[in-house]
């Protein structure tokens, strides 16, 4: 049985990792659209591609400041590479046919595509 310290303590480290991994999302935004982000909410994505397979995480939606097209980025991490030693980040800016979570995985899902043709 698990005590309630145990569960508290354990409630703690998941919440710090989320708010590193939301800091790092962040960071990232911001030097590589020279703006500021701010987070606004996490939105559970589970997006089925017949014949293709299936996406499943979350996507982080920043609030943009400063930047002189898009008021809003959709961001995510995954890992890549051997081992998945790689941390790759993920920002699709809200510019339209990107106006939700689920567009901005799918627009990503197409520029990996072409990029691996």
């Amino acid at each position: 049985m698990v005590s309630e310290i145990e569960k508290s303590n354990r409630s703690l480290t998941i919440v710090e990792s989320k708010q590193d991994y939301l800091d790092r999302l962040q960071l990232a935004l911001q030097q590589s659209h020279n703006c500021g982000a701010v987070h606004i909410k996490s939105v559970r994505m589970h997006e089925v591609f017949p014949g293709q397979g299936s996406w499943v995480g979350d996507v982080e939606v920043f609030e943009l400041n400063g930047h002189p097209e898009a008021k809003r980025a959709y961001s995510w991490c995954h890992s890549e590479g051997r081992g998945d030693q790689i941390e790759r980040f993920v920002a699709v800016l809200e510019i339209p046919p990107v106006v939700s979570p689920a567009t901005a995985v799918r627009a990503s899902l197409l520029a990996e595509r072409k990029r691996e043709k």
